[in-house]
């Protein structure tokens, strides 16, 4: 069976920040409820900003990871606060040289909200002795991330399409695990 970490990640005092967050308590709450997510193979986490934590139960042996997080509006203004992008992460994505730049989306350097880089952390893992998982990013592109604890609108209304995505994204994960352990099972003489 394959093991799946869902993490939101964010700062709740942060306004738009606390996207992760509210992502995963959604997640948490509707976990026992979905066909063929057992506690042992899928776990959904708030990290808030406790990225150290992040890479030490990534060390733990996870096959599969779901980040979910807020995104930086960018500069040029050609996204608007509220839309979803749904990345994969490969190992090349995490080198040296600059920052990952999701989907296009222009890096806006002034945008560190919460202080905890999630890209920082997949990265630091090579450091401690880990590998990237197969790695996904769920984000929101951020509408404002003052001092405050609710969502702007546009990202509120983003939650619910959030979770449908990371169920999405993990279900496909353990239905295609299941499918290669069944034809590992398998000796072919039927």
């Amino acid at each position: 069976m394959s093991r799946v970490l869902v993490a939101g990640v964010g700062n709740v005092f942060l306004s738009d920040d606390g996207f992760g967050p509210a992502v995963a308590r959604r997640l948490a709450e509707e976990v026992s409820g979905l066909p063929g997510w057992a506690p042992e193979d899928v776990q959904v986490r708030d990290y808030g900003v406790r990225g150290l934590h992040l890479a030490y139960d990534l060390l733990d042996g996870v096959d599969a990871l779901v980040l979910v997080d807020v995104l930086p509006a960018p500069a040029d203004g050609s996204t608007s606060a509220g839309t979803l992008r749904i990345l994969k992460i490969r190992a090349e994505d995490l080198d040296p040289g600059g920052p990952l730049t999701p989907a296009g989306l222009p890096v806006n350097p002034e945008f560190d909200p919460h202080g905890m880089d999630p890209l920082a952390v997949l990265r630091r893992l090579r450091i401690l002795g880990g590998s990237l998982p197969e790695t996904y990013l769920v984000g929101c592109v951020a509408g404002r991330t003052d001092e405050g604890m609710e969502l702007s609108e546009e990202v509120s209304r983003a939650v619910p399409a959030a979770v449908e995505a990371v169920r999405t994204l993990v279900t496909a994960r353990l239905s295609s695990a299941d499918a290669a352990t069944a034809s590992a099972g398998s000796d072919g003489s039927d």
